[in-house]
């Protein structure tokens, strides 16, 4: 039995039989249209909008904060969960008995 020889040479195939090659040289490039100012205006407003309402959810007070959790926001519920947990343990007496260990540091 004889076994067939397999060559390793990829075949030649001229570039004007590629028909891939001809479509990519036909197409030209995508241009981005240029912003507008109108554009540009609102993008600063949004950006002016978010800074104002990173600043109103750092001043408020922990009065606005526990009605905003209790109003279902979850953001104002996840600090108040924070703030409990950073108080110390108290008895019934009122004497500090303790505080939480923070095991994850």
């Amino acid at each position: 039995m004889s076994t067939p020889v397999i060559s390793s040479a990829t075949p030649a195939v001229p570039a004007s039989a590629n028909p891939a090659g001809t479509k990519a040289a036909a197409v030209s490039p995508v241009h981005s249209k240029p912003v507008s100012a109108a554009a540009k205006g609102t993008a600063a407003s949004a950006q002016v909008n978010l800074v104002r309402a990173a600043l109103q959810e750092a001043t408020e007070t922990a009065a606005q904060t526990l009605k905003e959790a209790n109003g279902g926001d979850r953001q104002a519920q996840r600090l108040l969960t924070k703030t409990a947990a950073a108080r110390p343990v108290v008895n019934t007496s009122g004497q500090v008995t303790g505080t939480i260990v923070n095991t994850k540091a």
